[in-house]
């Protein structure tokens, strides 16, 4: 079996390769019709240009799974922009999708945790939509809208769970199927444990991201081992490997905040779970260090009696 491993947005090893650079609204205003024009093309060219970077650096270090920015482009969603994000750079978009499938690469997005469809507010949801709209299109822009996932979360509780849930399984169908068809949910670590996170899915037919490190803060008094037959099955359809997401406490105290790498007696119930069901998976490393702590865990994990390094970012077990 082989675990491949990833990370998340800014390769921190590249100098000036951030593929977030943004605009605030309110500087945006202070513009005038020209220079918000040529503000929002020069920001959206440069992190589409350093996504490109990115992605070089991940095929010369052997790293295949890679979480691009939703930071993408500025204010692609805000209802007093509005504007024509794909046609300026569709020869960008169209690069960043040539790269990633001449090359094998797993990639995905990750909006934000305000993108959601548990809100008893209509607009709420409709913001939802419009956010995972746009990162569709960008999907779309890549060709790679097939292939290519984004994740989300279920959302906040409202003060009573279930009616929550029960929103989500309203709200969510009102999602373009397609979109729907490329989403994917995770656990997270307050609120919807794997257990339950996993229900929905099922309900929906949607992969299941199982989030580790969200587990461990979260678990519900729930034996994640035993879920996996089901996690698995979740991504059939798909034709792909799950995904899983890895990260480890900051500290005792901050147990839901991220540390810099990823410590790897955290980490080794989890792989040694993985490594007792026999089958692949790509992880995701959710770590403050990004690709450094994606490569060291690898290297970590070399180390291990049983485990080969077979790339920059894989383990053969």
């Amino acid at each position: 079996m082989i675990l491949r491993f990833g990370y998340v947005s800014t390769a921190l090893s590249l100098w000036e390769a951030s593929p977030s650079r943004t605009l605030t609204f309110t500087n945006w205003k202070k513009l005038d019709k020209d220079s918000r024009k040529e503000k929002l093309y020069h920001l959206t060219e440069q992190n589409l240009k350093n996504t490109i970077r990115i992605l070089h650096y991940n095929i010369a270090h052997g790293i295949d799974i890679y979480r691009m920015s939703s930071s993408l482009v500025p204010l692609a969603t805000h209802p007093e922009v509005k504007w024509d994000f794909i046609t300026p750079f569709e020869d960008l978009f169209k690069e960043i999708g040539a790269l990633v499938q001449r090359h094998h690469l797993r990639v995905s997005f990750h909006p934000n945790q305000f993108t959601l469809f548990t809100s008893p507010d209509d607009h709420v949801t409709n913001n939802a939509i419009i956010d995972m709209t746009y990162h569709y299109e960008m999907l779309k822009a890549m060709n790679l809208h097939k292939d290519a996932t984004i994740n989300i979360h279920v959302g906040g509780m409202y003060g009573n769970k279930v009616e929550a849930i029960n929103r989500f399984n309203k709200n969510f169908v009102k999602l373009d199927k397609d979109i729907r068809m490329q989403t994917t949910l995770e656990n997270d670590d307050k609120t919807y444990t794997a257990k339950e996170t996993l229900q929905i899915c099922e309900e929906h037919g949607v992969p299941f991201v199982f989030d580790y490190h969200h587990h461990v803060a979260n678990s519900g008094n729930e034996e994640f081992e035993n879920l996996l037959p089901r996690i698995f099955a979740t991504w059939e359809r798909t034709g792909r490997v799950p995904k899983f997401h890895l990260s480890s406490p900051k500290s005792e105290k901050l147990i839901r905040a991220h540390s810099d790498y990823v410590d790897i007696e955290f980490a080794m119930p989890f792989i040694k779970a993985l490594k007792a069901y026999g089958k692949s998976a790509d992880i995701m490393i959710e770590a403050k260090a990004k690709d450094k702590a994606a490569l060291k865990l690898v290297e970590d994990l070399s180390k291990v009696r049983g485990f080969k390094r077979v790339n920059g970012g894989a383990i053969k077990i």
